[in-house]
């Protein structure tokens, strides 16, 4: 058994007896990103990290991987060179939107150079040695809460260099730092591998169920029957007893009862509060509602309209408040709701949608969209198939999401041991 010491840091607790806490501003010298927005950016030159790819989901924290670079003018070297990155150190995001992402930054070991860019704090190393275990001490809550324990905000959060500053680092010897940096290089990676199959099984799970709920909604679900062009290309062949119906009049279009409000506007102060509803599904909550009704939501705007990272269709049956980045429908009499809320998660609606930068669904587009119309005894044996079908695929996708945050939960566990010496590499 090691001998430990109290560390000094509340959260950390005990560390190793031959390690150091120090303040985190004795090993770096602090700077500012980019004076620029996102319209100074360009196609190729000199590569840059912004908050925006620091907050990016597929920033581990320790690696800069090809995606997380965009790119400046050369002209910034000569009026901002204080803003390019030496090696072995570190950009901070300056601001989040929410407390687990406060603490957010890249590690750079590489020799190309790099800017830091816009709402960013540059930890410049003051030494000419690897801190990689550094980038894997930021990654853990244990010290992040120093960070979070400071920061203002109510919906976005201020990291400044003043909070950086007045945080503390706990120091292995050198040869310590490397054997923990190294461990963690290999045990990591083998999480993330693990990680990156069980999310292409959910993808791969999620295509199907696209697949069922396509086959099911343009061709039904009884056998033997005759098709016919649906005279739609990207609907093609439907049942030959099926119509094809405009959404305009199998709708009600309800979105005058949209309304946007700003975030801190949004009064939580009740005891009741009701979901709030974007583009992308509910965004936060708040103390009144605008909608009073069992209605479905599309969005208006957006990445999702093209990518469909997320669902395109949102399902609300009671009290909410909807802004202005998703529209609201009514099925008309005659139609079942979630036979219609099937087809339209499942059709390519790209035909409608415009913009690139921005996509859009403009409500005179939505309007056009063509849908497969069944008769309605029909529309609900197909939306209890469906319901079953797709009832059984979600419980797969639920375990291996499981399977996610288990594993990530998992891998910040093992940087927590060995970053604060709780476990020795062997």
């Amino acid at each position: 058994m090691r001998k430990m010491k109290d560390s000094g840091i509340e959260w950390i607790g005990e560390i190793p007896e031959e390690w150091e806490t120090v303040p985190l501003k004795s090993q770096f010298n602090f700077g500012k990103g980019l004076p620029i927005t996102k319209e100074n950016l360009i196609e190729k030159g000199i590569p840059v990290i912004s908050y925006g790819q620091i907050h990016s989901k597929s920033n581990d924290g320790v690696h800069i991987t090809d995606d997380l670079i965009r790119f400046v003018d050369k002209q910034y070297i000569q009026s901002n060179p204080l803003s390019l990155v030496n090696k072995f150190s570190f950009i901070f995001a300056d601001t989040s939107e929410d407390l687990e992402g406060c603490g957010n930054c890249v590690y750079f070991d590489s020799d190309y150079q790099l800017f830091a860019g816009y709402h960013t704090i540059i930890l410049q190393s003051q030494n000419n040695k690897s801190n990689k275990y550094l980038a894997y001490l930021f990654k853990s809550d244990a010290w992040r809460k120093q960070i979070r324990e400071q920061v203002s905000g109510v919906k976005l959060f201020s990291i400044s260099q003043k909070i950086l500053k007045s945080v503390s680092v706990i120091i292995p010897p050198i040869s310590e730092q490397q054997k923990i940096a190294a461990y963690l290089d290999e045990k990591c990676s083998e999480i993330d591998s693990v990680t990156a199959k069980t999310k292409a099984t959910i993808e791969e799970y999620k295509k199907l169920k696209l697949a069922i709920i396509t086959q099911a909604v343009t061709k039904g679900i009884r056998k033997g029957r005759k098709m016919k062009d649906s005279g739609v290309e990207w609907i093609g062949e439907i049942c030959s007893d099926f119509q094809i119906r405009k959404l305009k009049y199998v709708f009600i279009i309800l979105d005058q009862f949209r309304s946007p409000i700003t975030a801190d506007k949004r009064n939580q102060n009740s005891d009741v509060l009701y979901d709030y509803y974007g583009a992308s599904g509910v965004i936060d909550k708040i103390d009144s509602y605008t909608i009073d009704d069992h209605v479905m939501l599309i969005g208006e705007d957006g990445a999702n309209l093209k990518m469909r990272n997320l669902p395109l269709m949102y399902e609300i049956n009671g009290k909410a408040w909807v802004n202005n980045h998703a529209h609201i429908l009514k099925p008309n009499s005659g139609y079942d709701f979630r036979f219609l809320f099937y087809a339209l998660e499942s059709l390519d609606i790209n035909t409608y949608i415009t913009g690139s930068a921005q996509p859009k669904l403009s409500q005179e587009n939505l309007k056009n969209i063509l849908i497969p119309i069944p008769t309605y005894d029909e529309q609900k044996e197909i939306a209890t198939y469906l319901d079953e079908k797709c009832s059984a695929i979600d419980t797969l996708i639920a375990k291996k999401e499981q399977l996610l945050t288990e594993l990530e939960s998992y891998k910040k566990s093992v940087i927590y041991e060995y970053v604060t010496g709780k476990k020795e590499v062997g």
